[in-house]
């Protein structure tokens, strides 16, 4: 019998944008919300979906939050609720890494491990 089995890691955009004043550069910015999760696929279809995070960028200086799991919750189930700044954990502002996170500046990968070299392009982070 033969199996086709799938792991990956998606990304996808919540239906939130609310106009801020940026707390670290201080323009007005749009903050939009997307989780990322881990999906296995059996035959091409998505059968189970664990390891849910949440995250708000802003639209001015590109900062990243991680947002509380219980808002990230609500916005994924359609609720409207008003990002308290203080569910809010920054993880990086443009390109600098903050908090542990390293992100590959070629391809865009993030991580909290500590790579000398991007595990998806093998380049040096």
């Amino acid at each position: 019998m033969f199996f086709m089995i799938g792991v990956n890691e998606k990304s996808e955009e919540l239906d939130y944008d609310e106009l801020i004043t940026c707390d670290n550069c201080g323009a007005y910015g749009r903050l939009s919300v997307f989780m990322t999760y881990t999906v296995l696929y059996l035959f091409f279809i998505p059968v189970f979906k664990w390891n849910y995070r949440y995250f708000a960028k802003t639209s001015c200086c590109n900062t990243v939050y991680e947002l509380d799991q219980e808002t990230g919750e609500a916005l994924r189930h359609g609720e409207y609720v008003k990002i308290d700044p203080s569910a809010l954990k920054i993880l990086y502002q443009g390109n600098r890494t903050i908090q542990g996170y390293k992100r590959c500046a070629y391809c865009g990968y993030e991580t909290e491990e500590d790579f000398e070299y991007c595990p998806k392009c093998g380049r040096r982070f």
